[in-house]
């Protein structure tokens, strides 16, 4: 796997970078069936692609509580428990299946802090073939503003080619 991306003044880098990555995840889920796997795999290689990225993983829709989130499988610091949809980036994300870039999660209305650290943020909708919501991906960040339309494109499209 590629040394972790740490220079964030060049977005044609980190264009680039987010393409390697897609090819390294697309190459090593080739195959593998299992839903679980498949988001500890994408979380673990997410997180030891991008230096700003401290806190990487799933919330899953729980199928016994519709309108709720459970924690599934993360890299980084314990992680909440359960979020109701509309709570939250994750919740907002879920709610709306629209991707969430928050450059200073301390404006966003209704913020939850798992994480004191916690600066800027970035959730994306996991849709599964059929359209339905299986689970948001979330990533923290400690340093403000650290996500943006690139970061939204890239993990977009390696959690559609992983999961869609």
């Amino acid at each position: 796997m590629a040394e972790a991306f740490n220079d964030l003044a060049l977005p044609d880098a980190k264009a680039a970078r987010y393409a390697v990555v897609a090819g390294e995840i697309a190459a090593v889920l080739e195959g593998e069936p299992n839903l679980t796997a498949r988001m500890a795999t994408v979380a673990s290689m997410l997180a030891a692609s991008f230096d700003d990225f401290y806190w990487t993983g799933f919330y899953v829709v729980d199928p016994d509580k519709p309108g709720e989130l459970v924690v599934g499988p993360y890299q980084g610091t314990l992680g909440c428990l359960r979020i109701a949809f509309g709570r939250g980036v994750c919740g907002t994300a879920a709610a709306t299946r629209q991707t969430q870039v928050v450059a200073d999660v301390h404006a966003f209305p209704g913020h939850i802090a798992c994480d004191s650290r916690a600066a800027s943020e970035i959730v994306v909708p996991v849709l599964d073939p059929s359209g339905a919501l299986i689970a948001v991906f979330d990533v923290d960040s400690a340093r403000p503003a650290a996500f943006d339309a690139l970061d939204a494109e890239g993990l977009e499209r390696i959690l559609k080619q992983a999961f869609g």
